[in-house]
């Protein structure tokens, strides 16, 4: 029997193996952070045997709180991903399963592998109406891409969607796919009246380091990007700092920030109501974009989700917040589960990357239909 994780997101410390029924292991720290919560890795050997593995340190992650009801995912391909029994004992999280194959892998969530990124990136240009543009290097020199889809004439609207601030929170990358997938089909009339009016500005992973990593929340210098935004360094947040020039050149009409959360179990946004100028036409907008959100993905709700900001108390270093006021526009972090959506259980798959992907090409009809009011 072995575990092993030496490979693109993997992220794993192993205790001890002393027998199928007992294998210890502890969720690794992101690289240059204490943030402690995603873990991917391989266990073979072990087919047909019924294994405990035992985390024994969530006392010791980011969001000891958040376990409860999770189920972790497993694959015996890396593509067809579905839950397994999980459950909290004490300060033990504890997956048992019994493999029908000598080699599987566990995950926190289902993966969105940097080679899956750079093929993504790749059938956008490959479609003839994407534009493809580097804007800069992280910290470990991955490139920071910028896919752009439409006239980008003084006219348009601005649109600008940006992903996986947090590494670990992989379903905002499938998010990005399903969006970007249709916003590409040239037969569909919601894509095609979208790319008369309105230029996307798209980054569909924000943090590759961390990414390639395995870390959770943070990029290879130990900086949350979704901190950055106020006073970013081209030293430990080059992510944030070149994308964040680039708004600047562009301009921002709508905004739209794509996340993972570790607790919640339903898909949620949160606005901008803290930032300074933050006004009634504002909140109208808001109000008319979950309205159409709701009608446009049965999976979205607004019931459930994040204590809103009390008027000036907005944390201005955040994306949606310093987007929002910067460029007085719509701007919303959306929220994706963990765990699955409650709303609309599936008990094999939880939440996954091909929902996350349905909701992102739920997400333009939601779009198209306040675009006429973002001006």
């Amino acid at each position: 029997m072995k575990i092993s994780c030496n490979f693109d997101a993997g992220s794993i410390e192993v205790v001890s193996i002393t027998g199928f029924d007992d294998i210890q292991l502890r969720i690794r720290k992101d690289n240059a952070s204490d943030f402690a919560q995603w873990f991917y890795f391989r266990l073979q050997g072990a087919a047909y045997e019924t294994c405990k593995l035992r985390f024994l340190n969530l006392n010791e992650t980011a969001y000891p709180y958040s376990w409860d009801g999770y189920q972790a995912v497993a694959s015996y391909d890396r593509v067809n991903w579905f839950r397994v029994p999980t459950h909290v004992e004490g300060n033990e999280l504890i997956i048992e399963h019994a493999p029908l194959a000598d080699s599987v892998y566990y995950a926190y969530f289902e993966p969105y592998s940097h080679e899956q990124h750079l093929n993504l990136i790749g059938m956008a240009q490959s479609s003839g109406l994407c534009q493809v543009s580097d804007l800069g290097s992280t910290v470990q020199q991955r490139d920071i891409n910028l896919l752009t889809v439409g006239h980008e004439v003084e006219s348009d609207l601005k649109v600008w969607i940006t992903a996986r601030q947090h590494p670990g929170e992989t379903m905002a990358e499938w998010f990005v796919e399903g969006l970007i997938t249709r916003l590409l089909d040239t037969q569909d009339p919601t894509s095609r009246a979208l790319l008369d009016r309105a230029t996307f500005y798209i980054v569909p992973n924000m943090n590759p380091d961390g990414s390639v990593l395995g870390n959770l929340r943070t990029n290879a210098a130990g900086a949350n990007l979704n901190r950055e935004w106020l006073n970013p360094s081209v030293e430990t947040s080059p992510e944030v700092f070149h994308v964040r020039n680039k708004m600047l050149e562009t301009g921002v009409d709508l905004f739209l920030d794509i996340h993972g959360d570790e607790t919640i179990p339903y898909i949620f946004v949160a606005g901008t109501e803290g930032v300074p100028s933050y006004d009634e036409r504002v909140a109208k907008l808001e109000d008319k974009f979950k309205h159409l959100l709701r009608l446009s993905s049965p999976d979205f709700q607004d019931e459930h989700g994040y204590d809103k900001d009390a008027p000036g108390a907005a944390n201005l270093s955040m994306a949606t917040a310093w987007v929002g006021e910067q460029f007085k526009c719509l701007a919303y972090t959306l929220e994706m589960p963990f765990k699955d959506n409650d709303n609309l259980p599936d008990d094999d798959y939880g939440w996954n990357g091909q929902r996350s992907l349905r909701l992102g090409e739920a997400t333009l009809s939601a779009i198209y239909g306040i675009l006429q009011e973002l001006r």
